[in-house]
């Protein structure tokens, strides 16, 4: 009897470090709403990875899950764009990234449903902060309503596709210069 119960609390034990463990390290995520279309949908669901940002820093093109800063909701999903000490412009479609060394880099971007169809002119992005877009241009609230996403308040990177099944595959993530 002494065995079976010190058995059970061992796989106990281990079965809650697992657990503890995956917790911290991934991340369910459900997308609402329209703005990262073509490339995620409306109750599509994802796992994202927590430590990732542990590793390195985040990158353009990374698709990222954090904490908005109006907090009228958990959390949102949105693509890096610009990085802390960049501005970005929007002139005609066109996203601009001034970078600190007075270098300007035009993006190419197969990912996003529609060109913006506003103009966009933004300040320099505060140190240890990102600006964000979605994906879905003209139906998004993003870091052009005059907000950028800090360090602190990303939960993590968009990793792999769990729902609907037909979707399964690796988050649509893109290296950008």
């Amino acid at each position: 009897m002494k065995r079976s119960v010190r058995e059970f609390l061992i796989l106990l034990a281990i079965a809650v470090v697992i657990f503890v463990g995956l917790r911290s390290a991934v991340q369910t995520f459900v997308v609402y709403g329209p703005s990262m279309e073509p490339n995620f949908w409306d109750e599509q669901r994802l796992l994202v990875s927590k430590v990732v940002y542990k590793i390195h820093e985040p990158e353009r093109g990374d698709v990222i899950v954090f904490h908005p800063p109006d907090m009228k909701r958990d959390s949102y999903i949105k693509r890096i764009i610009g990085l802390p000490g960049e501005s970005v412009t929007i002139e005609d479609g066109e996203v601009y990234i001034h970078k600190q060394d007075g270098s300007v880099l035009l993006l190419d971007e197969p990912y996003i449903k529609e060109v913006p169809s506003q103009p966009f002119n933004g300040d320099i992005i505060p140190e240890n902060e990102y600006f964000v877009l979605g994906d879905n241009r003209n139906s998004s609230n993003d870091s052009r309503n005059g907000w950028t996403v800090k360090r602190e308040d990303i939960i993590g990177k968009a990793w792999v596709l769990i729902w609907p099944p037909k979707e399964w595959g690796l988050a649509p993530n893109y290296s950008l210069p």
